[in-house]
């Protein structure tokens, strides 16, 4: 399995024991989020540390919109430098989050309109945050499209016609444990009916989004719990495991350069 989605240089998790755990459990590629400049650089970092580590680490690097009243031209010149790195595979986490505004809407677009820029000028993929800011990364996404290689919608929780809009543009859709919960989460449970398996990808959003469908619950969450977001999936979408696990390692792979 391919967990595309892992915020390991979160203080909780124990590095060596997390990758180790994973690997008993099946999950041998890990993509590594990344949420501001600093934490970019200490992914890359942390990707030489372990580059000859039986599970592979991936990452992303860039700017969170929580992070965007930071922004600088002097980080934008570090993210530049860091994408010349094969191991980073795609620009983010980036997007808007006009939830929380932690930092303001227009700074967070004039950030994301920036890392769609450098994704675009060096040939990565994009791996996107979006909450309650559909249509204004909807509108930012459309002319950028054709322009870069890929893009990732990252922790989905959208509704069916989000869901639509978003493959209709060409991009991947990142499935957490959110899909686990029946209450909160039921909104994506009908949209994933209606996600092809060749857009699908796995993710525990670690240490965030516990699948509600395992006990006993934990108070964090780990790549070792892939399986019980692909269990869901499957159950959803009435289709073997298997083929569900197939289809997110293959695209995850494609991706992510492995």
């Amino acid at each position: 399995m391919f967990d595309t989605g892992v915020n390991l240089l979160d203080p909780r998790f124990d590095i060596d024991a997390v990758l180790s755990e994973s690997l008993t459990h099946h999950v041998d590629h890990i993509l590594l989020i990344s949420s501001n400049i600093e934490e970019s650089q200490q992914a890359v970092d942390l990707q030489k540390q372990y580059q000859d580590h039986p599970l592979t680490l991936r990452l992303t690097a860039g700017v969170h919109p929580h992070h965007a009243d930071h922004a600088s031209d002097a980080g934008w010149q570090i993210l530049n430098e860091l994408l010349a790195s094969e191991s980073v595979s795609a620009v983010g986490e980036c997007g808007l989050d006009f939830n929380r505004n932690f930092s303001t809407p227009r700074n967070q677009i004039a950030a994301f309109d920036a890392q769609l820029q450098i994704a675009a000028q060096h040939n990565k993929g994009v791996y996107l945050h979006e909450r309650e800011a559909f249509e204004q990364q909807k509108s930012m996404l459309l002319p950028m499209a054709s322009k870069l290689p890929f893009m990732v919608t990252h922790c989905f929780t959208g509704n069916t016609a989000q869901l639509r809009a978003y493959l209709d543009i060409g991009c991947y859709i990142g499935i957490t444990g959110w899909i686990c919960d029946d209450k909160r989460g039921a909104d994506l449970q009908e949209a994933v009916k209606q996600l092809p398996l060749s857009k699908l990808l796995l993710e525990t959003d670690s240490p965030y989004l516990f699948p509600k469908t395992l006990r006993p619950r934990a108070k964090q969450n780990t790549p070792k719990n892939l399986h019980a977001i692909a269990e869901k999936v499957a159950e959803l979408k009435q289709l073997p495991i298997q083929q569900i696990y197939e289809a997110a390692y293959t695209n995850a792979c494609h991706l992510f350069n492995t």
